[in-house]
């Protein structure tokens, strides 16, 4: 009999739930938690940080539960950019070139980073891992120029969080559209 590997009750098996003396691993019991990944070819997260690193907008574009994890995963990113401006020999870009390129991947994410003329700093997750850095360049533009719009409104506070609401849509815009069209 195979009552002595597994422990069900049938109204445990009816729900398709486990009981705890079951001898399924929480995969079994609930495989989207376990392995929930993002979908394919999207931008999770983007972020302004200020040159104090300090935020000035931070946005995600996935589930409540994963704010926090992206929110870390830009926080962790401040540490990279530091080191590529500090140390331009280094790590690849030159210090005239704002864009900085692949930062850091994780297993999920792809994280590239931006750097203006100011030192704020544009931050973007990425699900896609085999994004093309010409894409991520024209997001930067263009996500550059909304920024810019946005902090040349006279009622903007430098240094203050951007709670435009024409900043938000413009970048809702350009986050839908990448990987579409690699032209401004």
């Amino acid at each position: 009999s195979i009552g002595f590997f597994f422990s069900f009750r049938r109204s445990d098996l009816l729900r398709g739930i486990a009981t705890e003396k079951s001898a399924f691993p929480e995969f079994f019991r609930n495989p989207a938690k376990e392995f929930r990944r993002p979908p394919s070819k999207m931008i999770v997260c983007v972020a302004v940080v200020g040159h104090q690193n300090n935020p000035l907008y931070i946005q995600s574009f996935t589930e409540a539960d994963d704010a926090l994890k992206l929110h870390h995963i830009v926080h962790c990113s401040l540490d990279v950019v530091d080191e590529r401006v500090n140390n331009p020999r280094k790590s690849g870009p030159t210090l005239n070139e704002t864009f900085l390129g692949l930062l850091y991947p994780t297993e999920n994410y792809k994280v590239y980073g931006y750097l203006t003329n100011t030192k704020v700093k544009f931050i973007m997750v990425t699900t896609d891992l085999d994004v093309r850095d010409a894409d991520v360049r024209s997001f930067f533009r263009r996500f550059h120029a909304a920024y810019v719009d946005a902090v040349s409104n006279p009622f903007h506070v430098p240094g203050k969080k951007i709670t435009s609401k024409t900043f938000a849509e413009s970048v809702s815009t350009i986050v839908k559209s990448f990987g579409f069209s690699s032209a401004i």
